[in-house]
């Protein structure tokens, strides 16, 4: 199993990144998030991987972030999603955007991605809810949020009514899950309208 690869990036593409470790390259698979962030770097450049071996292929998965790569081993692990859907599906929204849309029940959020029909969404959702509720590694430095809050009591209220405004059930929850739980449904949607309003 190759954990990572570094070196420097000798080829990028839309959907794949080709590293050079000591005159070897690496073909990666990968999303247009993790292009983004390695294209036009000149240094070394650091992929965490995942291998896929099928009878007559073997692929090399590469992601710029651990949660990422976390994230695409949760979608793969769901039945009738492959590595090419889990790209795709990541390639559409970041992990934290994944959980928050996986706990929200939010299935509409991944039939966005090129491949997945209505069927396939709703199938991510139902195996992996449970998961994402109790599994931290999708959570962001950049703010702590409570998955299991999401959906539940005043918050359920507040994200069905910024959703009948016109927001997404993703975006929503997004801004909702930050709020203390104990705010009243009305405060929980001013706040939330504030904190959409500088998305």
């Amino acid at each position: 199993m190759i954990y990572s690869v570094r070196g420097k990036l000798v080829h990028c593409g839309q959907d794949l990144a080709v590293i050079e470790c000591s005159g070897v390259g690496y073909a990666c698979n990968t999303t247009l998030s993790t292009i983004s962030q390695i294209q036009g770097i000149q240094g070394e450049v650091t992929l965490y991987t995942s291998m896929v071996v099928r009878e007559d292929d073997v692929s090399l998965y590469g992601f710029a972030t651990l949660e990422e790569l976390h994230a695409f081993k949760m979608l793969t692990s769901v039945s009738g999603v492959g590595p090419k859907a889990g790209l795709s599906i990541l390639s559409v929204c970041d992990p934290q955007s994944f959980a928050l849309a996986v706990a929200s029940g939010d299935s509409k959020m991944f039939t966005k991605a090129k491949g997945v029909g209505a069927k396939v969404a709703q199938r991510i959702v139902l195996e992996l809810k449970d998961k994402i509720s109790k599994d931290n590694a999708l959570i962001s430095g950049n703010g702590n949020v409570d998955f299991t809050s999401v959906g539940t009591g005043n918050a359920s209220e507040a994200i069905s009514a910024l959703v009948v405004l016109g927001y997404s059930q993703t975006d929503a929850s997004r801004v909702v899950s930050a709020i203390d739980p104990d705010t009243s449904v009305e405060d929980m949607i001013k706040q939330a309208l504030r904190g959409l309003a500088v998305m």
